[in-house]
């Protein structure tokens, strides 16, 4: 919801009130959390619908490996990896490594909520039909990841917002919406990963002009 002033908030039901409109920031309504505004003062209402439920996990996909694995790659191991696989699938290895920052933060053993596994949190599903035995493999895992990433830039027409989106929501999401789902955690998601990349960009730029004023 929109206000005249700009600010916008987010409720999970509003009421009518005479000159007044009762916003209920929780669910409930003995104590509910709310704030009343003036009807006037609203200028805009959207409904921005839930993201639908994970799929359950489904192991069999998948299998995990009980063996000893690194919890951190290296710098130089990482780097390596990610070069491999962009170089595979010709996809900018920068790119890459934002989606791992974004899905694990490095974290070779990161398991989510909803199951998904190792540095670019593959769901069981997923890292079977990408050819992964063991999610918690790190170079398994990018392989599977990248491969991935690859056929959803390839199914949006190197359209990197869109396969990023489809990458955190399925693509599923991304088609029934015919572009960027409102999702927040999606749209999040992908700007997350964009302003990584960027980041990362400009800070190859940097390191090149130093080089060569050297």
């Amino acid at each position: 919801m929109t206000l005249k002033n700009g600010f916008e908030l987010d409720c999970v039901r509003r009421e009518t009130m005479g000159s007044h409109v009762r916003l209920y920031l929780t669910a409930g309504t003995a104590d509910a959390n709310y704030l009343d505004v003036a009807a006037d003062a609203v200028v805009r209402v959207e409904t921005v619908p839930d993201p639908p439920p994970p799929v359950v996990p489904e192991p069999a996909s998948a299998p995990v490996k009980e063996h000893a694995v690194p919890a951190v790659l290296t710098h130089e191991e990482m780097h390596t990896m990610l070069s491999h696989a962009g170089d595979e699938h010709n996809i900018d290895a920068d790119l890459l490594a934002s989606v791992v920052r974004a899905e694990s933060g490095g974290q070779v053993r990161a398991v989510s909520r909803v199951g998904a596994l190792g540095l670019m949190q593959l769901m069981p599903r997923t890292a079977g039909e990408m050819g992964v035995s063991d999610a918690f493999q790190p170079e398994e895992n990018i392989a599977g990841g990248t491969a991935y990433l690859d056929q959803l830039l390839k199914r949006y027409h190197d359209n990197v917002a869109l396969a990023l989106a489809a990458y955190n929501a399925g693509p599923a999401a991304v088609d029934r919406y015919h572009g960027m789902p409102p999702y927040r955690e999606t749209r999040a998601y992908v700007a997350r990963v964009i302003r990584e990349f960027n980041r990362r960009k400009r800070m190859a730029g940097a390191g090149n002009q130093i080089a060569q004023a050297k």
